[in-house]
């Protein structure tokens, strides 16, 4: 009886706002509606790691903050160290773990060979032609295994791709790895550019170019150091790019990965707690958009150095802990992750709910009947609002899982107090 009286609670409250002319519709048609065929939330999320060999309790670890993918670089320079022999047993290793956890595999297949290339870049004819022959054979060894390829790491750079990027050298290396899966591989999935931020002018040669290819997703790597949610309106005119380009229906484009994405806790403003906040509005932001990979950046701190932002990306410290249950020391962003896994596990994005300000953002979460509430505000103050018709009680979590009290409705509205960090109302 409990359930259905939270249901129908829950049911006057989203008609009430439906009906309401105070609440008006999302300035970006395309930006915080559901997807056509939205998932389960937490099946969306992932992370990346920079290992084949894990310590024990590593990846245990990382399936219990809720994460169902990892992305890891598959590295063709350490898989082919003579021309034409391939060797994939270290990452047979780390599939059977990842198989034993319940996490899928999202592999890039990146950067240069000293045996065909100078450098990370894929640049000759004669070396794209060998990047597509172990391409093949990594994909057909792990075939029928759920696996994501994606083709090459932020090309757009010149870190990866020296030593200046070069789409059309991009391109002709995708049309052959793509032509190569069409050919031999048609049900394996294809995802690239995976540029460095959105970067509309290389994403649209390169769609503008493979509008034939075998392509399953289009990846991007959305970084910034502002809010999150200012992703919303760049997924949007993305998508409008890639419907020019490459969508056999033009209401259905290609969808979206969000390949790499994080914030670095020693970054100017940040810090651990306000990490794991934007971790959770990075997450919420992209389950709210449609997108149906999320990936964040990274799993472990990759040093010490306070004033090196790449040593602090990571949910966890660098420092293995062995013997102890959880193996790496959590940082509150791996806390976060966990309890908004928590929180919405088995539930999928229904609406946000408009309540007065483009900065608040107050996410409606189903699960058959069963509703709950995500709540937050991108200003930088704190700030009151009201949900009309609502009667009962509601206990709120933290972003980090702290219990945050109890809020009741007065006179049919709930008053709800936010701040830059996500809380969690779930109906008694």
């Amino acid at each position: 009886m409990k359930i259905v009286r939270v249901a129908l609670v829950f049911i006057t409250l989203f008609l009430s706002l439906a009906t309401s002319a105070d609440y008006k519709s999302s300035r970006c048609d395309g930006c915080w509606v559901p997807a056509p065929a939205q998932p389960v939330a937490t099946e969306s999320l992932g992370v990346n790691i920079h290992f084949t060999e894990a310590r024990p309790g590593e990846v245990k670890m990382i399936a219990e903050a809720g994460f169902r993918w990892i992305r890891m670089d598959f590295i063709w320079e350490i898989t082919e160290r003579e021309r034409g022999q391939y060797d994939f047993s270290a990452y047979d290793r780390l599939l059977k773990e990842l198989d034993a956890n319940n996490l899928r595999a999202l592999f890039i297949l990146d950067y240069g060979n000293p045996l065909y290339t100078d450098g990370k870049s894929v640049r000759t004819a004669e070396a794209q032609a060998a990047f597509a022959r172990w391409a093949v054979a990594a994909a057909k060894h792990f075939a029928g295994r759920g696996i994501v390829w994606e083709i090459f790491n932020e090309p757009n750079v010149p870190l990866f791709w020296p030593p200046k990027p070069n789409i059309d050298e991009y391109i002709a290396l995708a049309t052959e790895v793509s032509r190569a899966f069409r050919r031999d591989l048609p049900n394996e999935k294809l995802i690239g550019p995976a540029t460095s931020k959105i970067d509309f002018p290389f994403i649209g040669s390169f769609l503008k170019a493979s509008a034939g290819g075998n392509w399953f997703r289009v990846s991007v790597h959305p970084y910034r150091q502002t809010n999150p949610e200012s992703a919303a309106l760049e997924y949007a005119r993305l998508r409008e790019l890639i419907s020019r380009y490459h969508s056999p229906n033009k209401d259905r484009p290609l969808p979206i990965i969000s390949g790499e994405w994080g914030y670095s806790s020693v970054w100017r403003g940040m810090s651990g707690e306000r990490q794991a906040a934007m971790l959770a509005r990075q997450f919420l932001t992209n389950i709210a958009n449609g997108i149906p990979i999320s990936i964040w950046y990274d799993w472990r701190d990759d040093g010490n150095d306070p004033t090196e932002a790449e040593h602090h990306f990571g949910l966890v410290r660098n420092q293995y802990q062995f013997g102890r249950s959880l193996v790496y020391e959590p940082k509150p962003a791996y806390l976060a992750a966990k309890t908004l896994t928590t929180q919405l596990r088995g539930y999928r994005f229904v609406e946000r709910l408009n309540v007065g300000s483009d900065d608040d953002y107050v996410l409606v979460f189903g699960n058959g009947n069963d509703r709950r509430i995500v709540a937050w505000t991108a200003s930088a103050n704190s700030r009151r609002v009201i949900l009309a018709r609502v009667t009962g009680s509601f206990s709120i979590f933290k972003v980090t899982g702290q219990p945050g009290g109890i809020v009741s409705a007065k006179e049919e509205s709930l008053f709800i107090d936010l701040d830059s960090s996500p809380i969690y109302l779930v109906a008694h």
